[in-house]
């Protein structure tokens, strides 16, 4: 894994953040959740955070000159510079284009995609249960992994919400963006031979053996 990126791909819900955080602990390269990057900006108030906060709001996706902003200044951090593991960029094969031509003016080797395979009816049962703790970001489920107190993060105390982009109509959306947008990165990263797949249904625990399997 030594200088090699990786881009995890997949659905909302399919557990990229979750075995990117095991990804990070194995292999040392920081976890990059866009995701997390626009929701911190939104909550702060800052100008592209504004410019994000309606898109996320309906679960579309936010403009390409926003995210490329974030991405190129993450990974011209200190931490990134052996490698990073990227959840949520790239969302298509234009990002995706944008990111091989900004990793090789950093003189970086080309990103390796893992694509974590998931169902849309699994998607739709993950996510509609989902619970999110406001102050540090901790995922819990009202049915698998529910908090021993509810409306408490068993972390840090704070309380738990349901995401606005976490309800029923705006999940089935963002799975439609993900499937008319995003998933021909699938093809993109396969054509140029860069693409490894998993199961992202069987038990995490597999999920992440598997993972570090197919990039080792």
């Amino acid at each position: 894994m030594t200088g090699t990126s990786l881009v995890l791909l997949g659905p909302p819900g399919a557990g990229k953040g979750t075995q990117a955080a095991r990804l990070e602990a194995a292999s040392g390269f920081p976890h990059v959740a866009t995701g997390d990057m626009l929701r911190m900006a939104r909550s702060a108030g800052t100008p592209l955070g504004d410019r994000a906060k309606a898109y996320m709001d309906r679960g579309d996706l936010v403009p390409d000159d926003v995210i490329i902003g974030l991405i190129e200044e993450r990974l011209s951090e200190d931490d990134a510079m052996k490698g990073v593991i990227l959840d949520g960029f790239p969302r298509n094969p234009a990002q995706a284009k944008e990111l091989d031509r900004l990793m090789e003016t950093m003189g970086r080797e080309l990103p390796l995609a893992v694509h974590i395979k998931v169902s849309r009816e699994e998607v739709l049962a993950r996510l509609t249960g989902r619970l999110v703790c406001e102050r540090c970001q901790e995922a819990y489920h009202v049915m698998t992994r529910p908090p021993k107190t509810i409306g408490v993060c068993d972390k840090c105390g704070g309380r738990l919400v349901t995401r606005s982009d976490d309800s029923p109509e705006t999940v089935r959306h963002r799975l439609q963006v993900y499937e008319e947008m995003t998933a021909p990165l699938i093809v993109y990263y396969g054509d140029l031979g860069r693409l490894r797949e998993v199961d992202g249904e069987r038990p995490v625990d597999d999920v992440a053996r598997e993972l570090l399997e197919a990039i080792s």
